[in-house]
């Protein structure tokens, strides 16, 4: 994979996520693919539970938006710096970030996520 191919991948994933499109974020996984999201919690496997994760979202937000600060590939694996705010249903503006680790496979689907960020966090301004 070169690196603008990992990009777009990268690239999808997140514009898809923001729209809440369960659909289009799916795209980019294999349909085996595993995501660690947090780190710390048991892994999921992406195809069996990411539309009521998407449902959950769109029950709590209005609108979501995620920049990617920056991206550092290393082979078919990328580091992506990352900052969401979101427009809550109740009125508020919620930001948070992390850093996720993609392993992309060799046929350019999303095998493995990692996610570094803090969910108790996001509830804090949610609930604030």
């Amino acid at each position: 994979m070169s690196p603008e191919q990992i990009k777009s991948i990268i690239a999808s994933y997140y514009t898809n996520l923001a729209a809440m499109n369960t659909e289009g974020v799916l795209t980019n996984f294999a349909l085996d693919a595993i995501s660690h999201d947090p780190v710390g919690e048991p892994p999921a496997k992406v195809y069996e539970g990411f539309g009521e994760f998407i449902g959950r979202l769109k029950t709590v937000f209005d609108n979501l938006a995620t920049t990617t600060e920056s991206i550092f590939i290393a082979g078919n694996s990328a580091a992506v710096k990352w900052k969401t705010i979101g427009a809550s249903k109740t009125g508020k503006t919620i930001t948070f970030e992390g850093i996720t680790i993609f392993e992309i496979n060799d046929n350019g689907k999303i095998q493995t996520t990692r996610a570094y960020w803090s969910p108790a966090e996001m509830i804090a301004q949610l609930r604030g």
